[in-house]
């Protein structure tokens, strides 16, 4: 995993990136050298919309989803998506090549350039897919523990399948210790943890026993693996670098306070309320079309109200109104008593259903955004009633209201739609990885992640 910008990003992922650009870009040089013949000369003009075609269909890709965790696994997921992409590389290969000064040649070579992209995509995606992380690339694991803590960690590693983390056993921290992991995966060494480490030709030990005191835990020998090169992780650690989560259930105030992160800074702010308000401004003007089409079927189908205003908390438990498009009936909560919103709820009307999955319900929040109550990203906002109880059920439900909340979150692109206590801590994990990493790079690639979840409807509700 490497560290970018506070989020961690895995090695593999960078890397089919890097290779499946470069490939793309020659596939496109190549195309128009055979296809127009052109001279050394013009050859040198190609190459930087090459390169920008390139980069541009890489990130495409990944908002598609082509380089997520796991992907490969579904191969119908893997035709939709691969189809999605061939889709898009259309209308791009069409606008960047038809700025260029020889535009007689754009449409013969977007023709080319389509083709090598669907044989590139297929190629790269059904071999990287399954061969991601082969060979040198795999990072081998050991497990200190053999309860509940450890089987949460095989889990992490295997849903989705990272086939970049390998575990290769479960070292036992003490004699008593329950069995929650295969018995076949537990490891027995006639010798200490070091000795055991090298011969299992481990990269990274992850301790899953929460217990640090009483000898519970061979600190001695864990230190002399750290100073052979072996790293090291806890679990608070070990789930915010592989899940992308703060987990509730390993996490200890002292880790808050004096871990990295949670920093919050005057040039933070700055940048993130200029990007707000520009991104924000830049699609309130391309969604007006779309603003205006939902308000009038909602009109058509139930009448007025179009927009429904709610009181939720933001920024430091200080309450304002939020904007949405109506997508309930107009007696929704006619007895007054607050309710979550489920996934199947039948007070959803049929166009507010359509405006849900697709996400237009949330656009009016922009308005919020340009007022100030809201950021583009950040922990959604939820209702007073519900946060007083969530505040006094979940440990640190508080921290994530010490940044603004967000019309798109961490936790939106991460998890299914929530409608439970148990969700809210589920989504409270990834909010709290939000909190703790948040910066410019992190809030791009969230703006990217809901562009997937809106076309492929993942986590949709």
């Amino acid at each position: 995993m490497l560290k970018l910008f506070n989020h961690y990003v895995p090695s593999s992922t960078i890397l089919r990136l890097v290779f499946d650009a470069m490939l793309l870009f020659v596939a496109v040089v190549v195309a128009f050298v055979l296809q127009a013949r052109v001279d050394g000369g013009l050859v040198a003009t190609v190459v930087p919309s090459a390169f920008a075609f390139a980069v541009t269909m890489m990130i495409l890709n990944g908002a598609v989803g082509l380089y997520r965790v796991g992907f490969g696994s579904d191969f119908r997921q893997v035709l939709m998506r691969v189809g999605l992409s061939i889709a898009l590389s259309v209308p791009v290969a069409y606008g960047i090549f038809q700025v260029l000064p020889w535009g007689e040649f754009a449409h013969e070579a977007l023709e080319l350039n389509v083709i090598a992209l669907l044989g590139f995509v297929v190629a790269v995606r059904g071999f990287t897919a399954r061969r991601a992380g082969a060979g040198v690339f795999v990072k081998r694991i050991m497990v200190i523990g053999t309860g509940a803590d450890a089987a949460a960690v095989e889990h992490a590693l295997t849903h989705p399948a990272n086939s970049s983390l390998q575990v290769v056993g479960f070292y036992p921290a003490g004699a008593g210790d329950e069995i929650r992991v295969d018995p076949k995966q537990i490891i027995h060494f006639d010798g200490n943890l070091l000795a055991a480490a090298n011969h299992l030709r481990v990269n990274e030990i992850i301790v899953a026993v929460k217990e640090r005191r009483g000898g519970a835990i061979p600190l001695r020998e864990l230190l002399d693996c750290k100073m052979a090169g072996i790293k090291v992780l806890d679990l608070s650690s070990f789930f915010e670098r592989v899940r992308g989560q703060v987990r509730i259930d390993s996490l200890r105030a002292s880790w808050l306070i004096y871990g990295e992160g949670f920093r919050q800074g005057w040039s933070r702010t700055l940048v993130k309320r200029v990007f707000d308000i520009v991104a924000s401004l830049l699609l309130l003007v391309l969604a007006a079309p779309v603003m205006l089409l939902a308000a009038l079927l909602i009109v058509i189908e139930d009448g007025a109200p179009v927009f429904y205003r709610q009181e939720r908390v933001g920024l430091g438990g200080r309450l304002f109104k939020v904007t949405k498009f109506r997508s309930m009936r107009r007696d929704a909560e006619r007895d007054g008593k607050p309710r979550w919103a489920t996934a199947n709820d039948d007070r959803v009307t049929r166009v507010g259903r359509f405006i849900r999955k697709c996400r237009i319900d949330e656009l009016p929040q922009l308005f919020n955004v340009l007022k100030g109550d809201m950021s583009l990203v950040g922990p959604r906002p939820e209702r007073p009633f519900f946060v007083d109880q969530l505040t006094r059920d979940i440990p640190f439900y508080a921290v994530r209201h010490c940044v603004k909340p967000g019309v798109t979150g961490w936790a939106q692109v991460r998890y299914q739609y929530g409608s439970s206590v148990d969700d809210a801590i589920n989504k409270l994990q990834y909010d709290l990885y939000y909190v703790k990493n948040h910066t410019l790079f992190l809030d791009t690639l969230v703006l990217f992640e809901t562009v997937r979840v809106v076309l492929t409807g993942d986590g949709a509700h």
